[in-house]
């Protein structure tokens, strides 16, 4: 395979993986911003022990950083913010399974650590590989 061929490649799975992490992170964050704490405690039942105004924090943070992932690249205006809005989403994943260790729920922590290697993944492939540049 080419150089050339290969670029293109690991630029479509680029877009691949930032489309389909954004549209997770987005719904997640609109549905911890927004949902009542009775609605969401059916799906992630430790919202009933963490304060509203920290899950309400997650759930912005989680959708501005789907956004991030997106918008920056999609219109070429000042696309280094999508490598931070991985950068951003990963850590929330990092403290997602910290957070969960202390609570010996080690079930969900896989989710976390697939969500952080697709996250990182972006980070290597925006940065290194196959960067998106500004409108000039």
């Amino acid at each position: 395979m080419t150089n050339q061929k290969r670029n293109k490649a690991i630029n479509i799975v680029l877009w691949i993986a930032q489309g389909l992490l954004a549209v997770m992170f987005i719904m997640a964050g609109i549905m911890k911003a927004t949902q009542p704490v009775e609605a969401l405690a059916e799906s992630l039942p430790w919202v009933t022990s963490t304060p509203l105004g920290l899950v309400r924090f997650i759930g912005i943070s989680e959708l501005l950083g789907g956004l991030g992932l997106l918008i920056p690249s999609i219109f070429r205006f000042k696309p280094m913010l999508t490598v931070w809005a991985a950068l951003g989403l990963a850590l929330i994943m990092v403290l997602a399974a910290g957070f969960h260790a202390t609570r010996g729920e080690f079930p969900n922590i896989g989710m976390n650590v697939v969500l952080i290697g697709i996250a990182l993944f972006i980070v290597w492939g925006r940065s290194k590989k196959a960067p998106i540049f500004s409108k000039s």
